[in-house]
């Protein structure tokens, strides 16, 4: 008997369908899959001499879901000093490809690797290579090696051994992006693109998980930041940068980049600035939920500053997510998961997003549509439309009412390939 996979020619019944294109979910539609292709969308699509049938009537179609911020090259959260600290470059290589596995099997067919830790950045580029390639079973992945960053900021993953200075040290040196003065990131750059990376990161403000600063913190130069932008749009990549607060929110705006990562700090000011900018941010909400929506037992597996950050900036942070719904800003989907969560689970990001009162419809055009053009993949992927990969994912649940529904994937399909899925437990 034949398996789904031994089909050129697929049919794909939908109970509801959600293209990425409108906001609404289609009834009873059909997809026609050829191949790796999607060739035919519609009520009654052309029925060759020989296909497989695949009946999704009870459940709702969409795009392959993309998370467009994930850090990919630890294995257990619970572990990640540990695993950045002692383990090899190979077997964090390794993680990469079995986050890539496990996101692939829970509807999650696209990732952006948002940068590694230590010695393990070019790594991750061979994991994309080799899923590309065949050899393994992932998602497709979007990859930067290294984050631009300077010595002791919210990119220098050394401070995991603040306590050994000497471990310290050598795990900067391990670090090729990490320095100081615009020659250095103009060369820096050069490097990261030489060797394949997708587009450009700069670690500009402080961070919530970091010992030694804030949020609020400024951590690059302004003639810094401006080399890594202009060598970045020179080789014609784009930049990103992460960012909290609206000071430095409205002086990258300011500088030419072409995206934010978080803004949780954001004030209207900054906000109506992107907005007339049409410069998107990745929001990543779920990293700082446990103060938001009050979850004690989840605030207390972060590490006691963490917990302090999160406490002292709370009322910041639930003003700036409630600026951000509110916004017309195009947002990305994004779920920056290193703690509580593992980095496979964005499903748990499409909830933070639903609890706090997102309309349903951005938030599925984020995870497709617009993922998929922050990625600059939307010429193969992020929308289901005749001549795109047939990426693919199916969900049992409401996705219109039930926050959890992206917890339990029902059917993927990646390239045309089925997979099968794994419920997030």
């Amino acid at each position: 008997m034949k398996n789904q996979n031994d089909f050129t020619i697929k049919i794909i019944k939908c109970g509801k369908l959600y293209d990425g294109i409108h906001d609404e979910l289609q009834e009873k539609m059909e997809i026609l899959v050829e191949g790796k292709k999607i060739m035919e969308v519609g009520k009654n699509v052309r029925v060759p001499a020989e296909y497989e049938e695949i009946d999704l009537s009870d459940a709702t179609v969409t795009p392959g879901i993309i998370d467009a911020h994930t850090h990919l090259t630890f294995f257990e959260w619970s572990n990640r000093k540990y695993e950045t600290v002692f383990n090899s470059p190979v077997y964090k290589s390794m993680a990469v490809l079995h986050n890539a596995e496990k996101a692939l099997r829970r509807g999650f067919t696209s990732l952006r690797h948002m940068g590694g830790n230590s010695d393990d950045g070019y790594g991750a580029l061979d994991a994309k290579r080799a899923i590309n390639e065949g050899y393994f079973a992932g998602s497709r992945l979007v990859v930067l090696p290294y984050v631009q960053c300077t010595t002791g900021s919210h990119g220098d993953s050394s401070q995991m051994a603040q306590a050994n200075p000497a471990l310290s040290k050598y795990l900067c040196s391990t670090y090729p992006a990490m320095g100081s003065g615009p020659d250095f990131f103009r060369d820096s750059v050069r490097e990261q693109v030489k060797y394949g990376a997708d587009f450009v990161k700069i670690m500009s403000a402080g961070g919530f998980s970091t010992p030694n600063d804030t949020p609020d913190d400024e951590q690059m130069s302004d003639e810094e930041m401006k080399a890594i932008i202009d060598t970045a749009h020179s080789l014609y990549k784009k930049v990103t940068a992460h960012v909290y607060a609206a000071p430095s929110i409205i002086k990258m705006a300011h500088m030419g980049i072409d995206e934010l990562q978080h803004c949780s700090l954001i004030t209207e000011e900054a906000a109506r600035l992107l907005e007339e900018k049409n410069i998107p941010i990745v929001p990543t909400f779920c990293p700082y939920d446990e103060i938001i929506r009050m979850d004690e037992e989840n605030l207390r597996k972060k590490d006691a500053k963490f917990q302090e950050k999160l406490r002292f900036y709370a009322p910041r942070l639930i003003a700036g997510r409630e600026t951000i719904i509110n916004s017309t800003i195009k947002l990305g989907f994004g779920s920056d998961l290193v703690t509580v969560h593992r980095s496979y689970e964005g499903a748990y990001e499409y909830e933070s997003w639903m609890l706090s009162g997102m309309d349903p419809f951005r938030i599925l055009r984020a995870a497709t549509a617009t993922n998929a053009e922050l990625l600059e993949i939307s010429d193969i992927v992020g929308t289901i439309q005749p001549g795109k990969l047939a990426d693919l994912a199916a969900w049992k649940h409401d996705l219109l009412t039930d926050p959890r529904a992206f917890l339990d994937c029902a059917f993927v399909m990646k390239d045309g390939k089925v997979y099968e899925t794994e419920k997030i437990e």
